[in-house]
């Protein structure tokens, strides 16, 4: 329970997935990762949904924000999502920093607010001040891509490098392509290798690709064929399209 609350409450954050290349499409929402009431009694998740409304009501910001998840995911409500972002944003107001993350993803994506890219950056910045990771990572995206911000590919590091030292594995991989590309950095093929195997470690298919580019090239560790098929084969078994493909050309099958 968080100083200051009377109830305690599940909290629920709405993780953004974000696609990793370098080239940015941006933040985009999971509407599948607010964690899902413990009980699967509708009257029981009624009764929860009112119990957390009336402390809403009464300006507590938890629950506010825990609100907001169940309007998003239409738990003990009908899904709401004009109601989800009311929510959020009142709690945001209160200097909630899941709640300020949550409302930059709401107007991102356009989800019971008008699609606004500048109100989006507003409150990235602001959770992210807070030193929400996945706030950091959304907003060197928006710097990165130039969406409701001036493209500033130095303030995409620097915000990339806040969320990645917090273990953030999209950030890890975006740093790497960063060191990789020299975007808001000098090129530096063994940061990018470094960020790369972190991101890749975390799971990251994207960043496990291309360790296998790397080893294949040479760039930022000693050239090794075994080692880039190896990582190919890595990022192959999860799905990825081009590694599969690259290990066709290769002549070793996925």
């Amino acid at each position: 329970m968080r100083e200051g609350t009377e109830m305690n409450y599940e909290r629920g954050v709405l993780s953004l997935v974000v696609y990793g290349l370098i080239v940015l499409s941006g933040c985009q929402d999971d509407q599948h990762a607010a964690p899902r009431p413990e009980s699967s009694s509708i009257t029981i998740k009624k009764q929860r949904f009112e119990r957390w409304r009336k402390a809403a009501e009464e300006g507590n910001s938890d629950a506010q924000y825990d609100i907001g998840v169940l309007y998003y995911n239409g738990e003990g409500v009908n899904q709401d999502y004009k109601q989800a972002a009311k929510w959020y944003l009142k709690a945001a107001e209160q200097g909630d920093a899941d709640a300020q993350f949550q409302s930059g993803a709401m107007y991102y994506n356009g989800l019971g607010v008008k699609q606004d890219s500048k109100q989006a950056v507003k409150w990235y910045r602001k959770s992210a001040e807070q030193g929400i990771d996945d706030a950091q990572y959304c907003l060197g995206v928006m710097y990165h891509s130039g969406e409701g911000v001036k493209q500033d590919h130095k303030q995409a590091v620097e915000w990339y490098l806040k969320a990645a030292e917090q273990r953030n594995a999209d950030a890890q991989f975006q740093l790497g392509a960063m060191y990789y590309n020299g975007l808001g950095v000098k090129q530096d093929y063994k940061q990018a290798v470094k960020w790369y195997r972190k991101a890749a470690g975390q799971g990251n298919v994207d960043a496990q690709y291309y360790i296998g580019v790397m080893y294949f090239n040479g760039e930022g560790v000693k050239q090794d064929y075994k080692q880039a098929v190896e990582w190919y084969r890595i990022a192959a078994e999860q799905g990825h399209e081009l590694a599969k493909e690259t290990l066709r050309d290769r002549g070793a099958a996925p």
